[in-house]
């Protein structure tokens, strides 16, 4: 199982607060002043928090471990950020899948060793995993924009993942295809050019097959006959990260991946690569964060949850990732140099969660049979 374990202490972290979008990280919270009606006026004037005391975080210091399945790039944001905000916590993180990190998780079970997930918990999870997260959701998530709240209690929802195919472009022009929609992914010319991670451990793979069901209808007779049609073509790897950068180093033509994960790239320069929103249509996941139930440190990683959701940390994080991922939050400001596409530019499908959510098992299941048959 391949992690990546970091340790990142606050002080070799602090950067200034423009590098985190011009000081938008600084806390919400508020130290209360006092307003017992028995207090003097003098009294009540001297108790009063300045507008700097106001606008301190708490008083917190330790250890934070994270799990997460989230990029490089997205943790480096994450951590510099926060620790504007909350110097004395030290961060330490597991990366890994959403499926190896909840499995890691319920193993630890009796004897907590993470305090909080990022990535790989989405919308369509339900309550599955409550065993191992606590009911408990930031309240920054009556904040965020309709649709994007949480449904389950255990997640508070903090950005939105949205379906796309990462193309190498040499090979593109090589084999002599376009990759444009769903069906341009069938042609014989792609066999074994496209990568797919796992749907039944990754939460990118679930989000892609979840979107194939969107475009030709959810658990019909058509979205089975096209996965069946497509799977001759498909390279299922272990790795969610494996479907972008693999193809970018000219390993695969096509990734059917996650656009904030690919459009790193391009934004780190790949020249080589285009992001294409299938023209059927699109659909995203709404991704949360989970307190690990009975966590060492929980208090740490509720403040960690609350900076994330705030409005406050989404802009900061939005700046400092020149805007690499869509956040949930409905007053984040978006930075001027973000890189993702714009809204209003791409083709939306409608997404039944509340059945893919419902029927997931079943619908990993019919999949696994079918990839054993195809790819026997």
């Amino acid at each position: 199982m391949k992690r990546l374990l970091v340790t990142l202490l606050s002080a070799s972290m602090l950067l200034s607060l423009t590098a985190c979008g011009g000081g938008a990280a600084e806390s919400t919270t508020a130290a209360p002043a006092a307003t017992e009606a028995a207090t003097t006026a003098a009294a009540a004037e001297a108790e009063e928090p300045t507008e700097a005391e106001a606008a301190a975080p708490a008083d917190l210091s330790g250890d934070l471990v994270l799990y997460s399945s989230m990029t490089e790039g997205d943790l480096d944001a994450l951590i510099t950020c926060f620790n504007e905000v909350y110097p004395n916590i030290n961060i330490e993180v597991v990366n890994g899948s959403a499926g190896e990190l909840t499995s890691r998780l319920a193993a630890e079970a009796a004897n907590p060793v993470g305090d909080v997930t990022w990535g790989g918990m989405s919308d369509s999870d339900g309550r599955v995993h409550e065993d191992i997260f606590e009911d408990w959701v930031s309240e920054h998530d009556a904040e965020n924009a309709d649709g994007f709240h949480s449904n389950n209690g255990l997640y508070s929802m903090d950005h939105v993942t949205t379906v796309v195919f990462c193309v190498n472009t040499d090979l593109e022009e090589e084999l002599g295809v376009k990759i444009e929609s769903y069906e341009d992914l069938l042609n014989p010319a792609l066999k074994g050019q496209i990568v797919l991670s796992d749907p039944n451990s990754s939460s990118a793979a679930w989000n892609n097959l979840c979107n194939i069901m969107s475009v030709f209808g959810t658990d019909s007779d058509e979205a089975w006959d096209y996965i069946e049609q497509l799977m001759p073509n498909l390279v299922i790897s272990g790795s969610s990260s494996v479907c972008f950068t693999s193809v970018q180093t000219g390993e695969y033509a096509v990734g059917m991946t996650y656009e904030d994960g690919a459009v790193t790239l391009l934004r780190d320069g790949a020249t080589n690569i285009r992001l294409q929103y299938p023209t059927n249509g699109t659909s995203a996941s709404v991704m949360g964060m989970g307190l690990v139930k009975n966590g060492p440190n929980q208090e740490n990683a509720k403040a960690l949850i609350d900076f994330v959701c705030s409005a406050e940390g989404q802009t900061a994080l939005a700046a400092y990732q020149s805007g690499t991922l869509r956040y949930t939050n409905a007053n984040y400001k978006v930075p001027e140099n973000a890189w993702l596409a714009p809204s209003d530019t791409i083709k939306w499908v409608d997404r039944d969660v509340e059945y893919l959510t419902e029927h997931k098992d079943e619908i990993l299941e019919h999949w696994n049979e079918l990839i054993a048959k195809v790819q026997q």
